[in-house]
């Protein structure tokens, strides 16, 4: 089993970040409705991104101290926002939101991801 995270802040970070984009989508502001409108997500959809992030938040979290949880939930983050960027080249919604938000969010869970268990 994956021992706890080397670093702790590159994954608080990620927990952090997560948080912070649940805590948002709780009343979207137009980039978030933007980007869910682009890849055609349906609205009556949206709350499970907020349960999915702060699960993830959570498990991030729990997992600076219980072997294993933090590295399985950042490969999950991981996972999810491989998806995401596939809905978007899927829908061929490739603006703004793509390049900052999913690919962003997936490049601080990579370097997440390599910091804390490197």
């Amino acid at each position: 089993m994956t021992s706890t995270p080397h670093l702790w802040w590159p994954t608080a970070l990620l927990a952090l970040a997560l948080a912070g984009d649940a805590a948002l989508s709780v009343r979207p502001p137009l980039f978030i409705r933007n980007c869910l409108r682009g890849v055609k997500f349906p609205e009556d959809w949206w709350w499970t991104l907020i349960v999915i992030k702060s699960a993830a938040a959570a498990g991030l979290l729990l997992g600076l101290h219980y072997a294993g949880m933090a590295f399985t939930t950042n490969v999950a983050v991981i996972g999810y926002f491989l998806c995401a960027c596939y809905a978007h080249v899927r829908a061929d919604f490739l603006k703004q939101e793509f390049w900052v938000n999913c690919l962003g969010m997936l490049g601080l869970s990579v370097g997440a991801l390599a910091l804390a268990f490197a």
